[in-house]
């Protein structure tokens, strides 16, 4: 594996038992992801790529084989190590935007901000959702934007800490093509500025085809497309 990579897997597999059978997610999955690159998996629903992401970002523990974070491996480490190893560096957006509903656009920003008592939060945080296109809706609450403006607010609060990765979980899956397009391109520009790297979880081809590498997740495997 690359000592370089901010991201690296070697032989992972993730497998899950229940009554009746044992299933294998995961076949042993290898990958090493480089600063500021930009990484793609493509794969049909139930393919596996949310359980692959959160393996990566250490929300769930693989059954077998490692995964390297910032060079540190996630074996051995509870939840609250690997969340600490999180802190500030990594942000997530997800298909279903996941803000807080009585929250406001601008609290929903601040919250990564105050949660690790960051100076100047507010003025980060105003910025952020400037960036976006949202420095009118900074009082709105999710249920009084549209879907588009949720996950341009999600991307400002991903981007605030300017992490050193951000995991992409179909960031684009609930909209429609016209605010698709509007958000990818967002997406991407934040992401050149800040030199962030960005691992994108997708079934758009077109999505896929803007980064500077993609996978496709198949019967537990990777193989790049």
């Amino acid at each position: 594996m690359n000592e370089e990579a901010v991201l690296s897997l070697q032989d992972v597999h993730y497998d899950v038992s229940s009554d009746d059978e044992d299933l294998s997610i995961l076949k042993g999955c290898d990958l090493s992801v480089q600063p500021g690159e930009k990484l793609a998996i493509v794969g049909r629903s139930g393919s596996g790529k949310s359980t692959l992401l959160s393996l990566m970002a250490g929300l769930e523990q693989p059954t077998a084989g490692e995964v390297r974070l910032f060079g540190q491996s996630l074996k051995g480490l509870n939840e609250d190590q690997r969340a600490q190893l999180r802190a500030l560096q990594v942000g997530f957006v997800f298909q279903n935007f996941q803000l807080m509903p009585s929250m406001t656009a601008l609290e929903n920003v601040l919250m990564p901000l105050e949660l690790f008592q960051v100076a100047d939060a507010r003025r980060q945080a105003l910025e952020a959702l400037e960036k976006v296109g949202l420095s009118h809706r900074l009082s709105h609450r999710p249920s009084e934007l549209s879907g588009g403006e949720q996950q341009r607010v999600a991307l400002a609060r991903a981007f605030v800490t300017e992490p050193t990765i951000l995991f992409a979980d179909e960031p684009t899956g609930n909209l429609d093509e016209t605010t698709a397009e509007q958000v990818q391109k967002r997406l991407f520009q934040l992401n050149d500025d800040l030199h962030t790297t960005l691992v994108l979880v997708t079934h758009d081809m077109g999505l896929a085809r803007q980064c500077d590498r993609a996978f496709t997740l198949q019967n537990g495997q990777l193989h790049r497309l």
